[in-house]
């Protein structure tokens, strides 16, 4: 269990580093830089040497090396670790069926997200396909996050939580979702600046919708602050229960939304350098992360029966799924 519980931690930090080093590819426009899948210009490897011998591809080898490690990460260490993981979830199925079938979904959405990110390069890092490749990579971090959870001492997991917590994380992980997935569309459709000034967007809080760019970067905006609206409720809604990890990771919501505020600004009053778009992004999947977790969290405890009057006794609580 303990080296299950660590591999899967491991997949986890291996995941994020990924998804900022796809935020970092696509911010230096370095999607394309190998043109071809899976290969890089036909080769498995390509040296210094190699590459100037390719002429003026209009890349960089920093370039290159970027979207090319970015690949070799997914490919030879997340894609193995997770099927090392499922594989001792299938001997362990005895035990725990439910964590085979997890990790045999983890797998396919794994075979999925490397598809998509083939599908990205020959259709040439087209907004939708970006969007749909960080989507996907949302998806499996959020099922790796739910697995790991799975694998910690129960304990954690034993106080009953009322039924109203997963809709409403549910629904601000739908949020953050959301909001991530527009700030990709935002990027490679050219409307970061699209909104030129900060918190106000061209001379008003309500801008003329008529130029698509303008309605993208409004649309992420929109977005933004309603995640910001429901990651406040989920501060005041955690420090009036009584689960002490709930609490933390509202706390952590709340300060990690103040430095994305704060980045997402930056972005706009600096004209969007490399840095503040890598970190805006970094940020935005440690968030992401955050209510994931709080999602598996109450998903993993058991649910509060409130149907009993509060008389009767002790309420009784439904088993996990």
């Amino acid at each position: 269990m303990i080296t299950l519980r660590n591999l899967s931690i491991a997949s986890l930090v291996i995941t994020y580093c990924l998804i900022i080093l796809g935020g970092w590819v696509r911010a230096t426009n370095s999607g394309l830089s190998c043109p071809d899948w899976p290969t890089c210009y036909g080769q498995w490897w390509l040296t210094p040497t190699e590459f100037a011998a390719l002429g003026n591809v209009g890349y960089t080898y920093f370039q290159v090396m970027l979207e090319w490690v970015h690949r070799l990460i997914a490919g030879v260490f997340l894609g193995p670790l997770i099927l090392v993981i499922a594989a001792i979830a299938f001997f362990r199925r005895h035990l725990d069926k439910a964590g085979w079938h997890l990790a045999l979904g983890i797998c396919v959405v794994l075979l999925i997200q490397g598809k998509i990110g083939g599908i990205t390069v020959l259709d040439a890092n087209s907004p939708w396909s970006v969007t749909l490749h960080l989507g996907n990579a949302l998806f499996l971090f959020t099922l790796l996050i739910y697995f790991t959870a799975r694998l910690l001492p129960a304990e954690h997991f034993a106080a009953p939580e009322p039924g109203w917590w997963r809709p409403f994380l549910l629904g601000l992980w739908l949020l953050v979702l959301g909001t991530m997935l527009t700030a990709a569309v935002t990027a490679k459709s050219g409307a970061s600046l699209a909104c030129y000034e900060w918190p106000a967007c061209n001379g008003g809080y309500l801008p003329d919708l008529t130029d698509p760019q303008v309605r993208i970067h409004f649309f992420h905006r929109t977005l933004a602050a309603l995640t910001g609206f429901g990651v406040l409720a989920f501060l005041v809604l955690a420090y009036r229960g009584d689960n002490p990890i709930l609490r933390r990771l509202a706390f952590a919501a709340t300060v990690l939304v103040v430095a994305q505020i704060t980045l997402g600004a930056l972005v706009i009053v600096l004209y969007v350098p490399v840095w503040t778009a890598v970190a805006h992004q970094a940020i935005g999947v440690l968030l992401f992360a955050v209510i994931a977790a709080a999602l598996a969290t109450v998903w993993r405890a058991p649910t509060l029966d409130t149907s009993e009057p509060l008389d009767v006794g002790l309420h009784r609580a439904r088993a996990p799924l």
